[in-house]
This record gives C-alpha cells, structure tokens and sequence, in this order.
C-alpha cells in the first residue's frame, strides 16, 4: 500500500553497487515506498547484494529475475509489476545514488500542482560535465516558475525544448503518475542507446503536467554497467549508434508536423552515421572487419548513410591534400 514504487533495473559486474543505491532510497525523508529491482541476468546476482541488507529492508523489496533484455526491458518488466495501490514510480538505475529529499520534494510538488511527470536536476560533477540543472535551463529557455523553494518551473513545449539537448533530462531523477506509467513503455529493442530521449518524449506527450525541480535528486555513480563499457572501440559500438539513429528517426516521425523540432533530430541523426562510420574506419586502421551486415542494414533503411560516408572521406582527402 505504498505511495511510491521504486523501479532498479540491475545488470552489474561489481559488488555493492547495489546497496549503495539501496542506501540511499532507505536514507529518503519520505518513506512511503516499496521496491523493485529487476535483475537482468546480471553477472553479479541481485540476492548475492542483498544476502547482507537488514532484513527491515528486504521486506520491501521484491526482486524480479529475467533473461537479459537490456536496460529498457528490465525498466518494462518493472513497470509491468507495479501494484495497483501505488500512486507514483520512481526510477533509480543501480549505478546512481539519490539524494535524500528526491522523494519528498517529488510528493510535495507533484501533489500540489497536479502533475504526472517530474524531473530533478542531476548533481553537478566533473566526471559528467554535461549534466545541466533546471536552473541553467529557465537562463536559455525561460518558463514559468511555479515555486522558490525548492525551484519548480514548468516549460509548456517541454518536448521541443528536450530535442536542442536533452542534457538536464535523467532517468534516475524522474518520477511518473499513475496515468504515464500504466501506459508509456520503452522500446527494448534499442538497446544500449536512445531508448530513454523516446520514453522521455513519449512521457511528456502523455502528461497533462510536466514539472521540473532544480533541487538535485541524484548523484551519478561509477558503477560497471552495459552502457558505460561501450566505447568507439568497443564491437557493440556500431550496434550502439544505428539504435540511436532509430530511436531519432522514431522521434522525427512523431515531431514530422513540426520542422525545427525535425531540424534539431536531423542534426542528431547525422551526429549518430558520423560517430559510426568513424568507427568502422577505426576497425579498419587496426586491421579489423567493419560489420558490413549491420552497415547494409543501417543502409536499408538510411540511404543517407552513403552520402555520410562519401562526405567523411572528402572531408579527410581535402584535409590530406593540403
């Protein structure tokens, strides 16, 4: 009968990992929650962290066991298993820690102004220097402040607002009503990138109220998972990047009406075909196979991805040449 739910999608090599996030959700100042984690077949098993828990805190968590279907399965699988009685979900990926008034200030704003979706700002590190606060968002795009302490602002053309940069947007610190989470799902099968920016989207389009806080919800951990181990040199790379690209061309026919929010996925779009196709040079320079079957698929249904590649290698000639 709790108000809130706790979704954890757990996939993680590294021990305590885990209860260091689980930590921090029983440090909250509102503790009207029950948990979920969802184990992904993680290498290292969900029980294994929870063998040392209090047993106060075991009692509310129900772990889940699948077949690995990624981050955006796992976070379905969850969503899925949410009881009727609970009011809001809170998303909490294993690797990050929250901070502890995130469920408070979730409560108090979502009630109070009538809300189905809520962001925190992620706290500002140097490792993820990219991260943005709603603070720095109202300097560029404005909106309206509906409250000083903490700072609430709402911006009514959210959606459009994301797709410039949709750095200042979390997973961990989003918190959804009953109405987005019974019907908004991810796609699993973007894998490894995306994913979140089409949930994001499809979340503020279902929500009658969106609202974002600057109070910071989460701090971003370091942990191992299937994400942060792909690089540019890594064999999911490729796989990596034209997922990114579907997830954008699916947003750009969801914004089709709509020419500078298609302007802003193009752009994007044209990012994910250059970042590939470096990479598959990369492989050829030391000596290894591109994925030609994956960049004939990619080519299927992305011609343009010809035209990127002739431009690159113009590009290179150009700058050889002088």
């Amino acid at each position: 009968m709790a108000t809130f739910t706790v979704v954890i999608p757990f996939y993680q090599r590294e021990p305590g990992i885990l209860r260091r996030a689980l930590a921090s959700v029983f440090a909250q100042t509102n503790q009207d929650f029950d948990i979920i984690i969802v184990d992904d077949a993680s290498p290292l098993a969900a029980d294994i962290e929870l063998e040392t828990i209090d047993e106060a805190w075991r009692s509310r968590i129900n772990v889940i066991r699948q077949p690995n279907g990624g981050p955006g399965g796992a976070r379905n699988t969850g969503l899925d298993a949410v009881p009727a009685t609970t009011t809001f979900v809170a998303l909490l990926d294993s690797d990050d820690i929250w901070l502890p008034n995130h469920l408070g200030n979730a409560f108090e704003s979502m009630t109070r102004f009538g809300a189905e979706c809520y962001w925190a700002s992620m706290q500002a590190s140097d490792e993820f220097y990219y991260h943005f606060g709603m603070a720095e968002l109202e300097k560029t795009e404005g909106g309206t402040r509906l409250s000083e302490t903490p700072l609430v602002i709402e911006m009514p053309d959210l959606a459009s607002v994301m797709l410039k940069n949709w750095s200042f947007l979390h997973l961990t610190c989003m918190v959804m009503a009953r109405p987005v989470f019974e019907s908004v799902r991810f796609d699993p099968t973007l894998r490894l990138a995306a994913e979140d920016v089409l949930f994001f989207v499809d979340c503020i389009l279902k929500s009658k109220r969106t609202i974002l806080c600057d109070e910071p919800g989460a701090a971003r951990g370091m942990g191992i998972n299937i994400f942060h181990s792909i690089d540019n040199e890594s064999p999911e790379f490729l796989r990596q990047q034209f997922n990114t690209w579907v997830a954008l061309d699916t947003l750009e026919q969801r914004f089709q009406a709509r020419p500078g929010d298609v302007a802003s996925i193009a752009s994007y779009k044209n990012t994910a075909r250059r970042q590939a196709l470096w990479s598959q040079a990369g492989r050829v320079k030391r000596r290894q196979a591109p994925d030609f079957g994956l960049l004939a698929r990619w080519i299927m249904r992305d011609p343009a991805l010809i035209r990127a590649a002739f431009e690159l290698g113009a590009g290179k000639f150009s700058r050889t040449a002088r």
